[in-house]
């Protein structure tokens, strides 16, 4: 008998073992469409491994707990939103017209690219001391890096914590709408470019 015809009629390959960082990966991926298709508040670890099809002890290993879960997706969110944001900053010239529009475009992008994943996400770090406290260093880490960039263009050479403050909420709410549909991606932009030349004008 030849060997292919041993190999055609032998037992099927076994299936190959995911690393540690390959079955995060997979977890996190499984987590995020979830979200997408029934919200953050639906999201469970036992949902994530019965969807990855592993054991319940295998996702509380990766984890720990569910706020271990939310806050490794916010984590993971936070990181590529401050690689756009810092990216779009590099190439912009140090004008408000082109500062506004890195930030605006930057920020807006990443929500959008998450899809309502991220509204949701938001919403439900209110609901746990330790992930409020990290969205909190997210932000005052996301207002630090617009400072910087923008006292660059503030005729006074400081733009205040007040307006930053200011930014941070138009950049959540407009680009929130966006993700929901309320508003144009173009619109959500545009609007934000504005409010930060607005804030810089004023400076």
């Amino acid at each position: 008998m030849s060997n292919n015809r041993l190999q055609s009629t032998g037992a099927p390959a076994p299936r190959k073992r995911l690393s540690w960082d390959e079955r995060h990966r997979q977890l996190v991926d499984v987590a995020w469409r979830l979200i997408r298709e029934k919200g953050a508040d639906a999201l469970t670890l036992a949902q994530v491994a019965a969807e990855a099809g592993v054991t319940k002890p295998l996702a509380y290993n990766h984890f720990e707990s569910r706020s271990g879960l939310l806050l490794a997706l916010y984590r993971e969110f936070d990181a590529r939103e401050t690689q756009l944001i810092e990216t779009a900053l590099a190439q912009a010239e140090p004008t408000p017209q082109s500062l506004a529009a890195a930030i605006a475009s930057g920020y807006v992008d990443c929500v959008l690219a998450q899809g309502r994943e991220i509204p949701g996400l938001v919403a439900a770090l209110g609901t746990n001391p330790e992930l409020e406290t990290v969205k909190r260093a997210s932000n005052q880490a996301f207002m630090h890096l617009c400072k910087q960039a923008l006292d660059r263009a503030a005729k006074s050479g400081s733009v205040s914590l007040v307006s930053l403050y200011a930014m941070l909420g138009a950049a959540e709410a407009l680009s929130h709408a966006a993700a929901k549909k309320e508003l144009s991606p173009e619109e959500a932009k545009a609007e934000l470019q504005r409010l930060i030349e607005d804030l810089l004008a004023r400076v």
